[in-house]
């Protein structure tokens, strides 16, 4: 099969119905109550994302999916990274394909591909219209997700070109684009923003792990220890690593020996910080305001913020509000 009439042949398919489905997987909350996509529900949706790739009993009226014929793959390896090139490239994604192979067709005769990117993490593509492209990295995250569960769960389709089997070095590469200064050991995508991106989560070596996502042209980061307040679990961070983390947010401050045990986020200020209020292991407890860049720019000790969002509530023995005349 020539490049022309394979590339002939994936223009003629058609829409495959319910995979489209899963590009609405998960749902999180991050520390702006943003709606995010949970992994875990995602998981469960795109564990059948490419089920059409294993026998199946078919529809009444409709083919049975199968696996490639001989010609098929025997199509040369150029004319199938064009072809998988063609379905990233109609699907919007930036990738420059270095490697591509066939996985299978489904029942519409539709070829699904995974393709390997010359940078970044690669994708599976499924030659529909419009075609429907995964990323192997998100395919990773939810099953690391499912196995967290249940070690014999069935994660679906995964990508399996040596290329693709790089998501800690990709991962690591966007941490040291956001900014983070720290040795990457364990990293994994968790679930996708309100916009479609990607988030995911990185563990150092160091101690403090972060989420990280892309917003727009740039990158944002969120600290393990703010997701705490939230209730958002970090799981390459455990309870002590985040609480020792604020070490580094109060350095070189008054606040710096406070040992924090406990914290809440109280809300933004006027000039768009973020107040915390921390709860020390010993002595009075503090209102704090953090910048962008997460280190403690204002101190407030509890025993004489009653001013602000009502005083202290976590340090026993800390004045009270005074009373609304």
């Amino acid at each position: 099969m020539n490049s022309k009439a394979l590339l002939g042949a994936l223009a003629a398919l058609t829409l495959m119905v319910g995979l489209a489905d899963t590009a609405s997987a998960q749902s999180r909350r991050d520390p702006d109550s943003r709606q995010t996509q949970p992994a875990e529900e995602g998981q469960q949706r795109n564990s059948g994302v490419f089920e059409h790739l294993r026998p199946s009993t078919p529809a009444r009226g409709r083919r049975p999916a199968r696996a490639p014929t001989p010609e098929e793959l025997a199509a040369s390896a150029e004319e199938v990274r064009v072809a998988a090139q063609t379905q990233l490239t109609a699907a919007g994604v930036t990738c420059d394909v270095t490697e591509a192979r066939i996985l299978g067709v489904n029942a519409e005769e539709q070829p699904v591909y995974e393709a390997a990117c010359a940078s970044n993490g690669g994708y599976m593509a499924l030659a529909a219209t419009p075609p429907q492209v995964f990323s192997c990295l998100e395919l990773a995250g939810q099953a690391e997700t499912s196995r967290l569960r249940d070690p014999e769960a069935d994660v679906g389709q995964q990508c399996t070109l040596p290329a693709n089997q790089n998501g800690l070095a990709v991962i690591s590469g966007f941490a040291r684009e956001a900014g983070i200064a720290c040795t990457v050991d364990q990293a994994s995508a968790i679930g996708k923003n309100t916009a479609g991106a990607l988030i995911y989560e990185v563990g150092c070596n160091e101690g403090l792990g972060y989420w990280v996502e892309r917003t727009q042209d740039a990158w944002k980061t969120t600290p393990c220890w703010d997701l705490a307040l939230s209730n958002n679990i970090c799981r390459y961070t455990t309870a002590a690593e985040v609480l020792a983390s604020w070490k580094g947010v109060l350095a070189g401050s008054p606040a710096e020996a406070c040992d924090v045990q406990q914290g809440r986020r109280v809300g933004r200020d006027a000039q768009g910080m973020t107040v915390y209020e921390l709860k020390c292991g010993a002595g009075d407890g503090y209102f704090v305001r953090v910048d962008a860049e997460w280190k403690a720019r204002q101190f407030h000790p509890c025993a004489t913020a009653q001013h602000i969002a009502g005083g202290c509530t976590l340090t026993p023995g800390a004045a009270p509000a005074p009373a609304e005349q």
